[in-house]
């Protein structure tokens, strides 16, 4: 039977318009840049008298230009607009600097042709808040993940595929200038074509007024951002990863010439491992994460930069000074280039894995209203942090560092901006810790997730069998989960970090604590009236027998108090494992397996008025059935 996977959303006209329209459009960005680069470097093109290298750094600062002048205004054209509708604007005034790109190249002119540059920007600028906010219209909320994995997988391709097509077809002279404007034209209408297939996606600010003072809005953007911690850091880390990346792609030339001493075809080859790796990575992110937003993977994907990046330098370093230049046969051929391929295949995938969940966070946790201006900060930080990246290599070149000896300090600067993003956002360090106990010591096989309500409070209520139950059910629900749990559980190390984070709520028996019981019980209301979750296990403690216990009256007291649906749960499978109390303490025993088979089973909501403690503990034996 078919399991629905993001690959499916390509059937569907809710996204394949939309992919389409991005990835012609990142094609072209490449296509006509790499062609004109090609121009500069190889056929002479000149303007004002200047260099070759000075030309080309040049084209790179005046198309990021207008991502820094124009990405607020962006922002509120795609908040103002039907998205769909606006997109076709865009793409016909891509057609249009096309046609004028035609020109620029058929008089070999420099001026038009970056003219057209800075043009294919604005186009890339204006674009950009569009593509991003407009997927929580088109997708379901499990489909965010998946359809943000392929939106950048594909951006990753075209750019890849638009620098080899540009280099090849404006090589093929005398006639390479019209062939290059036919492509670029040829590929901007199909990109025109694309959007028209677009549904619509209302405004979700219709009345917000332009404000066309750039600098200000820019600064009112970021200021507003900043005040949502979560997603201004989560901006912070897509900014590192565009840095990180930068740098790479840009050493990648100087690599590949005159580190491994390779032809430019081993420098594709090398690109393409890296582009293909960051494709794997964010296509990999929906299967790892379940079909939702997962942010244990963030601090996955920068721990695996850093420890391929280390590791780069080190073969890097192993080579042997090359004493003839590579084709790409002869460098596949040579073992010890294996190991440089690896590293970077793996530096994308892992950089995938960092930058998707980002980018579905920023989406989710944004106000509705407020998520392409959003992206538009997004851009403005991406741009800044890209320069700056450009700044800091060129003065550690400068200054004597090798490039191998660039690559390895961005991975350890890496280490230093990873814990300082997770030591500001501890949810993501503790996402990252519930994910590793979750997907490396148990299989859990789920069913009934949809049970639990989107939005709005509900109450959880779950046979409790080991220690890591709250874990399990915390790294199986989309919606964030606050537990209540016995206190010298909330206490034991390295746990309790992740139950601090998440909120959870310690609780006593009366005669213990008073005080404590009749405090959690205020919290537990308190969240609830926020509409939040709450998972309860009624048993009051881990059972030692295997058997579900009998359920204690808290569960009623809480619905009292705040009448709100409960969902009955069960853990299946766990009763045997290193964390329950079978066969003695937990823990205190020699694991017998890991990657261990366990299901976890949601019933169906039970209203407030029939959802007293003595009917939720049959439905849990319902639902647990005989698998212990």
């Amino acid at each position: 039977m078919h399991k629905p996977n993001q690959f499916d959303l390509f059937a569907s006209r809710r996204f394949l318009p939309l992919f389409g329209t991005q990835f012609l459009g990142a094609f072209n960005d490449n296509l006509f840049k790499n062609a004109f680069l090609v121009m500069i470097a190889f056929f002479g093109l000149s303007a004002a008298g200047l260099d070759a290298k000075t030309l080309v750094n040049a084209a790179a600062g005046i198309f990021i230009i207008p991502f820094f002048l124009f990405s607020a205004f962006a922002g509120q054209l795609a908040e103002k607009y039907d998205k769909a509708r606006l997109a076709q604007w865009i793409k016909l005034l891509e057609i249009a600097i096309m046609v004028l790109a035609g020109i620029g190249f058929y008089q070999k002119n420099a001026v038009i042709l970056f003219t057209c540059l800075f043009l294919m920007g604005l186009h890339s600028t204006l674009f950009g808040p569009l593509k991003y906010s407009v997927l929580p219209q088109y997708l379901r909320e499990e489909e965010l993940l998946g359809g943000n994995g392929l939106i950048e997988a594909g951006t990753f391709i075209a750019i890849l595929l638009g620098q080899i097509a540009g280099t090849l077809i404006i090589q093929h002279q005398p006639h390479g200038e019209m062939l290059i404007v036919y492509a670029c034209v040829g590929v901007a209408i199909a990109g025109w074509l694309a959007s028209r297939a677009m549904p619509p996606a209302a405004p979700p600010a219709p009345d917000i007024k332009i404000n066309w003072n750039v600098f200000g809005e820019t600064w009112h953007i970021l200021s507003h951002v900043h005040r949502n911690r979560t997603v201004f850091h989560s901006l912070m880390g897509i900014s590192w990863f565009w840095f990180f990346g930068s740098v790479y792609l840009t050493q990648l030339p100087d690599l590949a010439r005159n580190t491994v001493g390779g032809n430019p075809g081993v420098y594709t080859f090398l690109i393409t491992l890296f582009s293909a790796g960051v494709g794997i990575g964010s296509t990999l992110c929906e299967k790892l994460s379940g079909r939702k937003v997962e942010l244990g993977l963030v601090p996955f994907g920068s721990i695996g930069m850093s420890v391929f990046g280390i590791d780069l330098y080190f073969a890097l370093s192993s080579l042997v000074p090359p004493t003839q230049l590579y084709d790409l046969t002869g460098f596949v051929g040579v073992a010890a280039h294996w190991r440089v391929m690896i590293d970077i295949l793996l530096l994308g995938s892992f950089g995938g894995l960092f930058i998707v969940p980002l980018y579905a966070l920023v989406q989710t946790r944004t106000e509705k209203a407020f998520v392409s201006r959003a992206i538009a900060a997004n851009n403005i930080l991406n741009s800044l942090f890209m320069v700056i990246a450009a700044g800091m290599c060129i003065a550690l070149l400068k200054a004597g560092l090798t490039v191998a000896g660039l690559l390895l300090t961005v991975s350890l600067m890496n280490i230093a901006v990873a814990l300082y993003i997770y030591t500001l956002i501890p949810e993501f360090l503790m996402r990252f810790l519930v994910w590793i106990a979750t997907h490396t010591l148990y299989r859990v096989r789920h069913q009934g997730l949809d049970h639990i309500p989107d939005e709005g409070p509900c109450v959880l209520v779950c046979n409790h069998v080991s220690f890591m139950d709250a874990l399990i059910i915390a790294g199986a629900v989309r919606r964030p989960v606050r537990f209540v749990m016995d206190h010298r559980i909330f206490k034991i190390p390295v746990l309790s970090f992740i139950f601090k984070t998440a909120g959870a709520i310690p609780i006593a028996p009366a005669k213990e604590d008073a005080a404590m019981k009749a405090k959690a019980f205020d919290r537990v209301a308190e969240y609830l009236e926020a509409g939040e979750v709450i998972c309860i296990f009624p048993e009051g403690g881990i059972t030692r027998d295997g058997a579900i216990q009998t359920f204690r009256p808290g569960i009623d007291e809480i619905i009292r108090r705040t009448p709100v649906p409960v969902v009955p749960m069960a853990l299946q499978g766990l009763w045997g494992s290193f964390f329950s109390r079978k066969d003695g303490a937990a823990m205190m025993k020699w694991p017998r397996r890991v990657w261990s088979r366990i299901g976890f089973v949601v019933g169906m909501p039970v209203p407030a008025t029939a959802a007293g403690s003595v009917a939720l503990e049959q439905e849990v034996r319902t639902l647990r059935g005989d698998w212990a």
